[in-house]
């Protein structure tokens, strides 16, 4: 055993892919200890907030963000409500509602907003635009608002007897304080999705729920696996017959599409993450059960089987005595691999509307299909989704490096 683990950690693909894992598993872990907001908190007032912002928690009740410790804090704090691509967003909605071109000088803010303020209504019907269109332009026209206002930031805090929040003082738009000193106040390393919520938060909580249904889906697809291929491998004859016609007949259907169309029929309010992962577990036993088969039949005629069968055993007693320890490093690969597929497997779900209900908590694949209905990835905000398709590709990446590392080890093939 000692010898066995020594080989393992000797491995460099195991080592390299075990230490990622690990540590995206610490950060999972730990992260929740130090910010103890719910995920989906809504910090900001419902729009993209780009990466490195100081921002009020309080913001969600009307009161102004600010940014601290910067020259020139008006300008900046315009700029980081109204980007380059909003002016141009702007612009283009004020050309469809019948606003001449020439009247519309982008850079000058005062009068964007005053012909933005005029003209806007969120209840006028523009040809050609989405409805993920519309609702970006109504969460631009409530971040707008007050954008020009000379009137200082409020500071407040909680009564700790009442809950209530009392004021404590005032932050000109031109006064500079230490962050420190500010109550209330959160920096956001990835900023805010489409929601106003902190990117960084909601990716650490999908990752542990993503690594939650990857775990719960990987056992049962390798359990199912695993005793449908030691029975058919072993006992052989009909109930080989059997297994391997189910097996065969789940081949030939599309993993994928058998998983859209019962995730489809659950319904939104019955999927769960627990329930998705089941669906996704009980779909995907099929090449386990195979390549459990295949490493059985080789096995079942050694001699200290056939010792074990002259002996009276039951078949219980040598398929968990005498074949299961043979193929334990076999199944553990399966699993790991299992696992991965998995995290895939609920990524390509969500994204398609048919993952976990959003009402609950996030995963990485519900992250990438609201950064996709509200057009992140067209409107520049990588933020979004960046962070998610590298979350992703750490956990699948490290897991599929210590599958090879393992099979390095075990597969007398491939050893040095």
């Amino acid at each position: 055993m000692k010898h066995t683990l020594r080989q393992i950690f000797h491995s460099g693909k195991f080592v390299v892919g075990f230490s990622i894992f690990m540590a995206v598993l610490l950060i999972v872990i730990i992260y929740p200890l130090i910010v103890t907001d719910a995920p989906l908190t809504i910090i900001g007032q419902g729009t993209f907030f780009s990466p490195g912002i100081y921002v009020n928690v309080y913001d969600s009740l009307s009161a102004p963000k600010y940014m601290l410790n910067l020259d020139n804090a008006a300008a900046k704090r315009i700029a980081s409500k109204l980007s380059r691509d909003d002016r141009l967003a702007m612009q283009e909605w004020l050309v469809a509602a019948g606003v001449p071109p020439e009247e519309i000088e982008i850079d000058d803010t005062a009068q964007l907003l005053n012909l933005w303020e005029t003209r806007y209504d969120p209840k006028v019907s523009i040809p050609g635009m989405t409805n993920a269109k519309r609702n970006y332009f109504i969460r631009l026209n409530n971040s707008l608002k007050g954008l020009l206002s000379t009137e200082g930031a409020i500071i407040a805090t909680k009564d700790a007897a009442t809950g209530a929040l009392e004021e404590k003082g005032v932050i000109g738009q031109s006064d500079y304080v230490n962050v420190n000193q500010v109550a209330n106040v959160r920096f956001l390393p990835l900023g805010t999705d489409n929601f106003g919520r902190d990117v960084l938060t909601e990716l650490v909580t999908a990752a542990r729920v993503s690594l939650q249904i990857g775990f719960v889906a990987g056992s049962i697809a390798t359990l199912i696996g695993l005793t449908l291929g030691l029975l058919a491998g072993y006992i052989g004859g009909l109930v080989d017959d059997i297994i391997m016609f189910f097996t065969n007949l789940f081949t030939v259907i599309p993993g994928f599409v058998m998983l859209i169309l019962i995730s489809f029929s659950i319904g939104q309010e019955r999927r769960g993450a627990v329930t998705v992962a089941v669906v996704i577990g009980f779909t995907s036993w099929v090449w386990t059960t195979r390549a459990v088969r295949a490493q059985v039949i080789s096995l079942r005629h050694r001699d200290h089987v056939n010792l074990s069968k002259l002996s009276g055993h039951s078949i219980a007693h040598i398929i968990l005595r005498d074949i299961l320890p043979y193929i334990a490093s076999y199944v553990v690969m399966a699993l790991i691999l299992q696992i991965s597929s998995g995290i895939l497997a609920e990524a390509g779900l969500s994204i398609l509307g048919l993952g976990p209900r959003t009402t609950e908590v996030p995963t990485l694949g519900l992250m990438m299909n609201w950064a996709m209905i509200y057009q992140a990835h067209i409107l520049g905000k990588w933020w979004a989704y960046f962070p998610v398709l590298v979350t992703i590709a750490l956990i699948t990446f490290s897991m599929n490096l210590m599958n090879t590392g393992l099979d390095q080890v075990f597969n007398p093939a491939l050893r040095d």
